[in-house]
């Protein structure tokens, strides 16, 4: 994986990052996943994050945190954003119908076309919340099965903000599936910052807000 910003390159545990290593060859350098900072930088932030061609990119957090957009704006590769998925529903549903009674439909279309995508060797970019370990195990099984590597990009965002994004989008989640998403991301940034990295994922990569906004483009190395 590099990370490129204005000539300099971020370090993982005292080791330079190369600026053309890919992370599993970084990974295979250092004997262990790589896990990366990128919080609190105060401008520094790399504005690129490139993996390499094939991989799959998971970029987790807070619902309203700002997933979405980082996507939609930086993202290369095949994306695909469940945010996408729900809106070409409501597009279609009556508006008086509330969005829970189609909702399992939403997520069983989100989950055919991750599939596809996984499938067709492409490099991807998901949005997923982080909250359901048994996606993570999926999509690790599915990047080992075509000789990749899994990376999550996670997004550590306020509650208090990412509550204000959800306002701002018009779609307040529940107070009961908030929670649930706080623990969920919680444990992530938790054992990030303690040095642990989900089983079969080769990299984490931790933003706060600035360094999401710095970002030009999440996207892949050339095969």
């Amino acid at each position: 994986m590099t990370l490129q910003h204005s000539g300099a390159y971020a370090t993982t545990a005292g080791v330079p990052a190369q600026p053309q290593m890919p992370v599993r060859g970084l990974r295979k350098a250092l004997g262990v996943p790589v896990l990366r900072d990128l919080r609190d930088r105060s401008g520094r932030s790399p504005r690129r994050l490139m993996f390499a061609a094939g991989d799959v990119v998971v970029v987790s957090g807070l619902p309203g945190s700002g997933k979405s957009t980082l996507i939609r704006r930086a993202a290369s590769g095949r994306r695909i954003d469940s945010q996408d998925t729900r809106d070409r529903w409501d597009a279609r549903m009556p508006a008086f119908l509330p969005y829970g009674v189609y909702r399992p439909l939403v997520r069983i279309a989100h989950y055919t076309g991750l599939r596809r995508a996984l499938r067709s060797g492409e490099s991807v970019v998901v949005h997923d919340c982080g909250t359901q370990a048994w996606v993570r195990r999926w999509l690790a099984r599915e990047a080992r099965r075509r000789g990749r590597a899994l990376h999550l990009v996670l997004l550590d965002v306020p509650p208090k903000v990412a509550r204000q994004g959800q306002r701002e989008r018009g779609r307040d989640v529940s107070g009961y599936a908030f929670a649930r998403h706080r623990r969920g991301v919680g444990r992530l940034i938790g054992d990030a910052e303690s040095g642990r990295v989900p089983s079969g994922v080769s990299s984490v990569v931790l933003l706060d807000r600035d360094a999401a906004t710095v970002l030009s483009r999440v996207g892949f190395l050339e095969g």
